[in-house]
């Protein structure tokens, strides 16, 4: 099978849209990331694949732990601009949430600690622990077959 087939089938699964963000030598960087999974109740646990490509790759596995924010249709914008699909033209505004930046008004935040890794393919699936939970409310964004949706 070829890729763009196996793309676009993995394409017809609707997901939400998070940022996931951390520190790294001053600098608050993150990433949109739509593969994001509850994995644990006891422990509290989530996972997220990353590209090896990426360039937070490297740098969550030295940082070891994350912020998660889950996007409101609000904020499609953001989803956009750190998927470089579109160029910044205004402050991004954080919060600081067990001293991980997550994105201010997002549905819901999490601060993450990386547990473990484990290679998959051309990814690393990052397994971490949920320190911190908080709920703002509101509807999520949605990415389905290629194109941003909402609820309504």
């Amino acid at each position: 099978m070829d890729n763009r087939l196996f793309r676009d089938a993995m394409g017809k699964f609707a997901t939400g849209i998070t940022i996931v963000t951390t520190e790294y030598n001053g600098e608050i960087m993150g990433m949109t990331v739509n593969a994001f999974m509850s994995v644990s109740l006891d422990p509290k646990l989530i996972a997220i694949s990353i590209d090896e490509k990426a360039r937070m790759y490297d740098k969550l596995q030295e940082t070891k732990n994350f912020g998660l924010s889950i996007l409101t249709e609000d904020q499609k914008e953001l989803s956009m601009i750190f998927a470089k699909q579109k160029d910044s033209d205004k402050d991004i505004s954080y919060l600081r949430q067990d001293n991980i930046p997550v994105i201010k008004d997002s549905i819901a935040t999490l601060s993450c600690r990386v547990k473990e890794t484990a290679d998959a393919g051309d990814h690393k699936i990052f397994i971490a622990e949920v320190t911190d939970v908080k709920m703002n409310g509101g509807d999520p964004v949605l990415f389905y077959n290629g194109q941003y949706h909402t609820l309504k």
